[in-house]
């Protein structure tokens, strides 16, 4: 699926900029409109200059790429606030925004929660942006939700290296020893999972999309999440994609998640895209657009922006 919307979360902050700077390459390889959202930390009160200084950076972000850049003219004050609006984008971009509190660590972090609200792609950004990315690396689980997964980590650069990864678990090995099954028969039984994972590595890329990327693929033996990260470090690939199956907070917290300790440990970008991911919401993007005052809505990527900054 080609992003036809994207929406770029920031807090103002330095680190923030990182998800800018990505957010407005891919709108540009899009060739789409890219929106700007201001929200607060947790248990930070708004910015009293927050709207003059998101217009800046819209116009900003025009003049450096040539695009259409828009800024929302409303504060998001609350997580459930940017849900609202992110449903009507087809990717969210925004940084990490980690948060120290009780709320984190039995809910998980802001990203975490925006994941089961908006189920809608997201990505993390931790470097600097300075290219289009060249080189991808894609957690697989041969769910039939992988396939998807693999597509929209196509679409998102169809030039790109694109390095399909799974990690084999060591769970049943380990009953099988308790069972005191012999080495020869647990051999076997990797030998099996392997061959297994090599047809479904197949079957993933068997298609016209893939024959027009660099398809790699990989198979690892271990943890899903440290062996994503490992493999990952190893190839070099700027952007993690992975999968996130429907999940509430306390099945989370009690069991965890792949994409959960990606997102945890990884040093790369992340994009996660869940499982259960829904379409855009078009409608409610008209009304929320709708409702705006004209001025505001007129704000882009030239005169109507400088207005707001030459007044600083």
């Amino acid at each position: 699926m080609t992003p036809r919307s994207i929406l770029a979360v920031t807090d103002l902050s330095v680190r923030a900029d990182l998800a800018l700077s990505r957010a407005a390459l891919l709108a540009v390889e899009h060739d789409t409109t890219l929106k700007l959202l201001y929200a607060t930390p947790a248990g930070v009160s708004p910015r009293a200059d927050a709207a003059c200084r998101l217009a800046h950076q819209a116009l900003q972000l025009g003049q450096r790429h040539g695009l259409c850049v828009r800024p929302l003219s409303q504060t998001m004050n609350t997580l459930e606030d940017v849900a609202s609006e992110a449903r009507c984008a087809d990717l969210v971009v925004m940084g990490a925004m980690p948060e120290c509190s009780l709320r984190s660590l039995l809910c998980g972090q802001p990203v975490e929660r925006l994941l089961r609200m908006a189920r809608r792609p997201i990505l993390v950004t931790r470097q600097k942006a300075e290219a289009p990315y060249r080189r991808l690396l894609v957690a697989v689980d041969f769910s039939d939700a992988s396939r998807k997964l693999v597509e929209f980590a196509f679409a998102l650069n169809q030039s790109a290296q694109v390095e399909l990864f799974h990690a084999l678990s060591t769970a049943n090995e380990g009953k099988l020893r308790c069972a005191e099954v012999s080495e020869h028969a647990v051999k076997a039984y990797r030998h099996a999972c392997r061959r297994y994972a090599q047809d479904r590595m197949f079957w993933l890329t068997d298609s016209s999309d893939a024959r027009r990327n660099r398809v790699y693929s990989a198979i690892g033996h271990g943890d899903p999440a440290r062996q994503t990260v490992v493999q990952q470090q190893h190839g070099g690939a700027e952007l993690i994609v992975v999968g996130k199956h429907p999940a509430s907070a306390v099945s989370d917290f009690v069991f965890g998640s792949v994409a959960r300790r990606v997102l945890r440990h990884a040093t790369a970008d992340v994009l996660v895209v869940p499982h259960d991911v829904q379409p855009a919401s078009r409608a409610a993007a008209v009304r929320r657009l709708d409702s705006e005052p004209r001025a505001n809505r007129r704000v882009r990527a030239g005169a109507a922006c400088s207005s707001a900054v030459n007044a600083r």
